[in-house]
């Protein structure tokens, strides 16, 4: 503790007495305009190494606050499309006024002021925003993720949610293609960054958008990092080995191989400690996957394969091998092949408060009015086991200079299985009288096989630019089979007369499943210019969708030892196919600073459903021809500052199960059936984002909002019975929705050797839900905000400090209960700390306090998560052992609330509590020689 208090002294000592000078300027192109959005930076004269940079505003100005230098200093101003400048400043002791600065087109004679190879910091570009990886200082030894954090204008939260100005990212790739998988999580938390030339961040495009050169009809980003084309040659290898009390254990490993467009990469863990397996965080490693945040949010966690891990319920042992494959085979052929096998297996015990509000009612025989709301308990032991194999590719095939055809198909396998012990216990709310139990165990299981495939051809046409035409067929192929096994026991109770159990029910049932779904897609489109910045576009687009779903019941018979005797009312059939077809006529507008795009067409469908329930039939079909369109607009107001909105109109059917009125009994506290009478869900989709990030003061902002309006909804229909079994099925209402709303801002600065960043953000949400509880219509009305704040300080390499707070109030009113409105809030305050000194010593704590206001009284309702890690590197730092503990004070729960329309659920499952590890990790790099050096030798690289 005084270590970090004699290292803030030094810290703000430094700002008190350290001293600047400004120097500033106006750049132009060679006609004499302003020019927004030029890099000008600073470096020293003797290695180039970058001092500090800036971005010219809309006037052209720039200004660049630095320390004093009495050793010349370059001063460089970079633009896209222009010559580059360069003026060597001999001293930099005092304020200066650089006058005006304009820059020449390319090949113009410039003598010395023409700079050949250097890269600036930042590139502005047309739609891509682009940083050199070289020009941000990060320790020798960090990943791509710490790179990502020192760059302007990139925020990192603590669920590993990474916004470029505002804008979320959804995919990051490594030279163009994905590594492992699109989300990118594993490249950012393994890869060095010192092998990394440059990120590069664009608007996430699907690969139609890609090829036929159109504009992202999304909001969200891409980032790409290329490889250093120097370092394109070679290998990497990180292993670890942790164990600990309690029978902890995590082990994992990565290598990966790169020369040219190869590269081969290679990973396996294995870990029971809820963690995804392959995080390389130099503190923590993986023990971050154990935090439980439930209160807040289900904390860190990664899908593969559909399958989740980490911030799960439980405790989880997960094993993990992966491979991916990425080459260029051929000159117009290149493709990347990705293996997965992922297994887990997680342990649970769940205690459940749920309080179910059901409407008052009149009493016939009394007048009195009578309030069926209940409370229900349960306790539970779970084990779930599961396992997928997916295998996936993606093929580009340059066919000309004028047609691309890319494919991407999937292959998965998958089972997955779940054993529960449980028991449950019903009472009045008003009264606390016994009304239902429920004890026994359940079995699910589950064998899923997946086939999917996602293909587009692309050609340019001649005669105009812009004229092209696409054709796109997607499918996606599914088989399930599986049962549920139910052994319990269920009693109801008299609860106006008091008497004990007035019926028993004992089942010891199989039920077999089978399922298969198959969708086909298929779309010809034509983009016609119609001027330099407008396009027409024609489509056309055919869905066909089936689905069957086939259970079978059986009843066990103890003189056969077997669940042979046919249950009909545990049986079923259900089957649906639909029919899409939708011509669409789109119009684009492109400009300088404005993107609009529009398109809207019929669409016709032909719904079909059949069915078939113990001795009935049942048909449902149905023809529709309803509208839709979608808007996006994108205002460009500035280089960094953009104005983003959408709106659509979409039309969802019901599935079989919730249109056909085949009962479902598995449950023996709830019958499920579906409602021949439903319509489909209607919804107004609509967005809006502004976002700016300033360079030159390094201060950013985002606002975002939008909603969704069901003008008409599929909703709930309960029916709640005395003994408070219920009759679950669907209905339509009209006029629910959802909007919400937010904001942030950021700030950072940075004096000689401190670096300061501050964020603040707003969230709101105000939902808007209807149903049917007992016949009668509910209404209810929650509103969700609250703020968060985040700081952090870096005192160079030696020391992060990182507090942070987050609040979140929610209230909900209702109508037609007894209960009006109800409320909670929650508090979580978080303090972090990363030391690297002395030398070769790494030290982090990671505190966590939270405080949910509301739970009920049989529920703790605050508790405190501190992880703490000491590590030692040694053999010339490829070597680091680690002495992590988490949970140092053992107060760690898994306790939180949830509120909807009808429930408030308090619930608590187990967790990770204390425990020690100990760990070692091997880091071994090897990567091609540079230029200068390749050319002295041989240029070859052996390992």
């Amino acid at each position: 503790m005084r270590n970090y208090l004699l290292l803030f002294l030094m810290a703000f000592t430094g700002i008190s007495y350290s001293q600047t000078v400004t120097l500033r300027g106006t750049v132009q192109d060679p006609d004499g305009t302003p020019l927004e959005a030029a890099t000008v930076y600073l470096s020293t004269a003797k290695d180039s190494t970058l001092i500090d940079y800036t971005i010219t505003n809309k006037s052209g100005k720039w200004e660049i606050k630095t320390r004093p230098s009495k050793t010349a200093v370059l001063l460089k101003v970079s633009f896209v499309g222009l010559a580059g400048y360069r003026k060597v400043l001999e001293t930099v002791n005092a304020d200066m006024d650089l006058g005006t600065i304009a820059l020449e087109d390319k090949g113009t004679e410039l003598g010395e002021v023409v700079i050949q190879g250097e890269v600036p910091p930042i590139r502005i570009k047309k739609d891509t925003l682009e940083f050199d990886a070289a020009s941000f200082a990060v320790r020798p030894d960090a990943n791509v993720q710490e790179l990502l954090k020192q760059l302007p204008g990139v925020e990192i939260d603590a669920e590993g949610k990474i916004t470029v100005n505002g804008k979320e990212v959804s995919q990051i790739l490594v030279n163009g293609k994905p590594f492992f998988d699109k989300d990118g999580k594993i490249a950012l938390q393994n890869l060095p960054a010192e092998i990394i030339n440059k990120i590069q961040v664009t608007s996430k495009k699907t690969k139609e958008e890609e090829l036929t050169g159109q504009n992202a009809k999304g909001n969200e980003a891409s980032i790409n990092i290329t490889i250093d084309e120097e370092k394109n040659k070679g290998f990497m290898m990180r292993i670890i080995g942790g164990f600990g009390s309690s029978g902890r254990y995590d082990h994992s490993g990565l290598v990966n191989y790169f020369k040219g467009e190869r590269k081969i990469s290679v990973l396996a863990s294995t870990n029971n400690i809820n963690a995804t397996g392959f995080s390389m965080d130099e503190i923590f490693d993986n023990m971050s996957g154990g935090r439980n945040t439930s209160i807040w949010s289900d904390g860190e966690s990664y899908n593969i394969n559909g399958m989740q891990f980490g911030g799960g319920k439980g405790i989880t042992k997960s094993d993990i091998i992966g491979i991916n494959y990425a080459d260029k085979w051929a000159k117009s052929f290149d493709g990347a092949l990705n293996y997965f096998y992922t297994a887990a297996n997680s342990d649970n015990l769940n205690r459940t408060r749920e309080t179910n509000f059901v409407p008052t009612r009149i009493d016939p025989a009394t007048g009195n009015t009578i309030d069926d709301s209940y409370v229900r308990t349960s306790e539970s032991k779970n084990n779930q086991e599961r396992y997928a194999h997916n295998f996936n590719t993606q093929f580009t095939v340059k066919i000309d200079s004028t047609a691309t055809l890319y494919f991407e198909p999937k292959f998965v396998k998958g089972h997955n299985r779940s054993d529960n012990n449980i028991t449950q216990n019903s009472a009045r709310l008003s009264d606390g009288r016994a009304l239902n139990d429920n004890r026994g165990t359940y079995t699910n299981q589950t064998d899923n096989n997946g086939f999917s495939n996602y293909l587009t051809l692309s050609k340019s046409l001649k005669g105009k630019k812009g004229r092209v035409m696409s054709f796109t067929v997607q499918n996606e192929n599914n088989t399930s089979d599986g049962y549920n096994l139910n052994n319990t026991v269920t009693n109801s109770y008299d609860y106006t007369t008091g008497n004990p159990v007035i019926t028993a029910e004992a089942r010891n049932q199989l039920r077999k499943n089978r399922q298969t779904s198959d969708n086909y897609t298929a779309s010809l489109q034509y983009n016609e210019p119609v001027s330099d910045s407008a396009q027409v576009n024609f489509a056309f687009a055919f869905g066909h969708k089936g689905g069957v779903e086939n259970r079978q019941g059986y009843d066990f018979d103890s003189s056969t030892n077997r669940y042979s005797t046919a249950n009909a009312a545990l049986s079923g059939y259900l089957e649906s196919e639909t029919e899409r077809f939708r011509p669409v006529l789109g119009y684009t507008v492109t400009k300088n600073k404005f993107w609009f795009n529009i398109q809207a067409g019929p669409r016709f469908i032909n719904f079909s459903n059949h069915g078939a329930y113990q001795a009935d039939r049942y048909t449902v079909n149905r023809n529709y021809s309803l509208p839709s369109g979608d808007v996006q607009m994108n205002y460009q107001m500035s280089k960094t500052k953009s104005l983003w909105t959408s709106y659509s109109y979409d039309v969802e059917l019901p599935s079989a199960a919730q249109i056909l009125p085949v009962q479902d009994v598995l449950n023996p506290l709830s019958t499920t059936t579906g409602f021949a009478g439903l319509r489909p869900r209607k919804y107004h989709n609509f967005n809006i984002n502004l976002y700016d990030y300033d360079y030159p003061t390094r201060t950013g902002y985002s606002y975002y909002a939008g909603g969704e309006y069901n003008e008409q909804a599929i909703v709930g229909y309960n029916i709640i019975n005395e003994d408070a079994t219920s009759f679950n099925s669907y209905r339509n209402a009209n006029d629910t929705y959802y909007v919400w709303f937010g904001a942030n801002w950021g700030k950072s600065f940075k004096k000689e050797a401190h670096d300061f960043k501050v964020n603040l953000g707003l969230h709101g949400e105000y939902k808007v839900d209807k149903g049917f509880m007992n016949e009668q219509l509910y209404k209810s009305k929650q509103v969700d905000v609250g703020p968060r704040v985040n700081f952090t300080y870096k005192y160079g390499e030696l020391l992060t400090i990182n507090p942070n707070y987050s609040f979140s109030y929610v209230q909900t009113n209702y109508s037609n209960y007894t209960l009006s409105e109800t409320s909670y809030f929650t508090h979580r305050v978080g303090f972090s700390t990363t030391s690297y000194w002395p030398k070769h010593f790494v030290f982090g704590n990671d505190i966590n306090y939270t405080y949910n206001s509301q739970l009920s009284s049989s529920f703790k309702r605050d508790f405190y998560l501190w992880n703490t890690s000491l590590g030692y590197n040694f053999w010339k730092d490829q070597l680091l052992f680690k002495v992590k503990v988490y949970d140092v004070l053992n107060q760690n729960l898994g306790t939180s609330r949830s509120i909807n329309a009808t429930t408030i659920s308090d619930q608590e499952n187990i967790v990770l509590k204390r425990y020690v590890m100990f760990s070692l990790s091997l880091k071994l790099n090897k990567f091609g020689a540079k230029k200068e050096e390749a050319a002295a030798g041989s240029g070859i690289i052996t390992f």
